[in-house]
């Protein structure tokens, strides 16, 4: 097997022409068709040119929200790690995670909740546009779809990929059924940084 000498400026050019040659003849909608391409980058995994859901328009909705100065809520420092920051902040946007504060440790542990799910509960309390980049917690999406049922949170769109075997499906199709403007990668894969990847994915089109 040969080895490619590659510039190290050249490393991620020479990456996405691999996926595209891997993919061959399939066809992505053009809509979405970076977003796809990163996840696949970011985890070497081609199921996700099959498994990634949109909602009409979500794309568009989560640039012109970040345009325009919206707060990403991430479930994971990791996820917030991830996510490039330069033109969010540029724009008079910030990138939050609740999960290691200390009300809300408290407050999931007096109800017997995860701190995920109160994160998302604090998150509401913003009084700003919010874009949920959701990687880890299947919680996390149970308790913004709550949220939004009973009238306590209208986001701008959910990125919902959380990644495991409990209730990730599930939780997953629960946030699809609701109509909240939202991209999922159905099935049990995702994580921080597929979540992390798709937010960069849509800004870099900015």
């Amino acid at each position: 097997m040969k080895i490619e000498n590659i510039k190290p400026a050249d490393i991620e050019k020479r990456s996405f022409e691999i996926i595209s040659e891997t993919l061959g003849d399939k066809k992505l909608d053009p809509r979405y068709e970076l977003i796809i391409k990163r996840c696949i980058h970011t985890s070497a995994d081609f199921e996700y040119a099959d498994s990634m859901y949109f909602s009409d328009g979500v794309a568009d909705r989560i640039k012109e929200a970040i345009r325009n100065g919206a707060t990403i809520v991430t479930d994971t420092r990791m996820a917030q790690s991830g996510i490039n920051k330069k033109r969010i902040e540029a724009n008079g946007g910030e990138v939050l995670c609740f999960i290691g504060d200390e009300d809300v440790a408290a407050e999931a542990k007096s109800r017997g909740l995860t701190r995920s799910y109160v994160s998302m509960e604090k998150a509401a309390h913003l009084g700003k546009p919010v874009i949920f980049a959701i990687g880890n917690a299947p919680t996390a999406l149970l308790s913004i779809c709550s949220l939004v049922a009973e009238g306590k949170l209208d986001p701008v769109a959910v990125v919902g990929v959380p990644v495991g075997f409990v209730n990730v499906v599930e939780s997953k199709e629960q946030l699809i059924d609701s109509g909240i403007p939202a991209i999922v990668a159905r099935g049990r894969k995702g994580g921080s940084n597929i979540a992390a990847a798709i937010i960069n994915a849509i800004q870099y089109q900015l």
